[in-house]
């Protein structure tokens, strides 16, 4: 990610409460987040060792059912 550029937001006693980030930092840390998270929940979805069908057909299904 590099180094970040931020400013921080103290109170009275000189304390950190917050943080300011150029918005482009703050855009590429979120995104960063999700594909951790798309990660984490794809390896538990892979830890249970189910069953998997093609995409097509569960929609062809879902339909069959909603009809």
């Amino acid at each position: 990610m590099g180094a970040l550029r931020q400013q921080y937001i103290e109170d009275n006693q000189g304390h950190k409460i917050a943080i300011i980030l150029p918005i482009g930092e703050y855009n590429k840390m979120i995104e960063q987040v999700e594909e951790l998270e798309d990660i984490r929940l794809y390896d538990e979805v892979k830890a249970k060792n189910e069953k998997s069908i093609p995409f097509d057909e569960y929609l062809k299904n879902r339909k069959a059912k909603n009809a």
